[in-house]
């Protein structure tokens, strides 16, 4: 297997199913924690009118139940950080693709050029402000907060 065919069976391969899985992710969580949000809205809203219909108190609980479930279903498949995980991986990837097809370091052996040292930089960038999106995403869902 040459290195053309590498790049394209086995890293094209996997920067798609990273990237195809990020999204997958990130759409469920969403989705999801919006559903949360407006039952979680509804409630107040309905609690003010229990003494008008005796169905209230069972809509507000089954709401109550709803939301409950839609959590636990987002927890136990970990929509949240399986997205930032492949997010992260899709990116790391693709930072080290870059490197490797453009030549820059540590993939050269050559004293590096100004376009190879272009690249790199321009890709530190790229990976650093990832590795912060990363952080704050997961302090984010550690301290309980919706991203």
């Amino acid at each position: 297997m040459g290195i053309e065919e590498y790049l394209k069976d086995r890293v094209d391969a996997q920067i798609n199913w990273y990237d195809s899985k990020s999204l997958d992710c990130q759409k469920k969580y969403k989705r999801i924690q919006l559903w949360e949000i407006i039952f979680a809205a509804i409630i107040p809203l309905l609690s003010g009118y229990v003494t008008k219909s005796s169905a209230i108190p069972f809509v507000i609980g089954s709401l109550g139940v709803v939301i409950t479930i839609l959590e636990s279903v987002t927890k136990l498949y970990k929509f949240h950080e399986n997205w930032i995980q492949y997010r992260s991986t899709c990116e790391l990837l693709k930072f080290q693709k870059h490197l490797f097809v453009t030549g820059s370091a540590p993939y050269n052996n050559m004293p590096e050029s100004m376009e190879n040292l272009f690249v790199r930089n321009i890709e530190q960038i790229i990976s650093s402000e990832n590795n912060q999106w990363k952080t704050i995403n997961a302090r984010m869902n550690t301290e309980g907060k919706c991203t």
